[in-house]
């Protein structure tokens, strides 16, 4: 288990253990308990506590900084909604996979359908695209998909 792995770990353990659902923690505090850089703890809430994948991340720099983490419950139709709205004019086919499976993941997705966007979306289904377009035609397609999912 690699760092990145391990510090998402403790962090989701001790959200869970949290009584309101939310965690404050210490950057530095994270960095010396995990022997890392505060840039590895960045990255861990950037990519790990997404809104897409339920977080809402609040973050203090300085002496007395912090961040904050809530987890937000939201039903599926407004997850879905968020997801559409934050895709951006494209998307990359690696951004994709991470959005998929964390919509599959909490369940406001099917598995069967999380599958076959994902193949309609990759590199090999979207070879007649210059690559220079794909992750438009990508984002526009996986928009579309998704409003008739909600």
């Amino acid at each position: 288990m690699g760092i990145t792995d391990l510090i998402a770990s403790f962090l989701q353990q001790s959200l869970e253990e949290a009584e309101n659902g939310v965690l404050e923690v210490q950057r530095n505090d994270l960095a010396q308990r995990f022997n890392c850089v505060p840039s590895q703890i960045n990255y861990v809430m950037s990519t790990r506590f997404s809104p897409e994948r339920g977080y809402i991340v609040e973050s203090r720099r300085g002496g007395n900084g912090y961040i904050r983490i809530t987890r937000v419950r939201v039903d599926r139709q407004t997850l879905m909604m968020h997801v559409i709205n934050s895709l951006g004019a494209q998307v990359d086919l690696p951004s994709a996979r991470a959005i998929l499976s964390n919509l599959v993941q909490s369940g406001a997705l099917a598995e069967e359908i999380g599958q076959a966007l994902l193949a309609a979306l990759g590199d090999k289904a979207l070879g007649a695209v210059p690559r220079e377009s794909r992750n438009q035609v990508r984002a526009d397609i996986m928009k579309q998909v998704l409003i008739l999912q909600v």
